[in-house]
């Protein structure tokens, strides 16, 4: 596969390097998609973070969907 992939999941302790990671991913056009989740291993904390590519045509959210199939009943 070729090309920058559309999500990304990035996982890893949390620490300077996961922050440098995820920022790494934001200076090469991804933005930050949902919250980021933390978990404890028994060790230390997990991190994750998903991202999504920016794109001129970005998909409409749910609520979105949701308000443009109640128009196209309405007519």
């Amino acid at each position: 596969m070729t090309g920058k992939l559309r999500y990304r999941l990035l996982t890893g302790p949390d620490d300077k390097s996961f922050c440098e990671r995820v920022s790494k991913a934001l200076d090469d056009g991804y933005e930050l998609y949902g919250s980021p989740s933390v978990t404890y291993n028994g060790e230390r904390v997990i991190a994750a973070q998903g991202l999504i590519l920016k794109s001129a045509g970005k998909r409409p959210t749910g609520s979105q969907r949701r308000a443009r199939s109640k128009s196209a009943t309405r007519r």
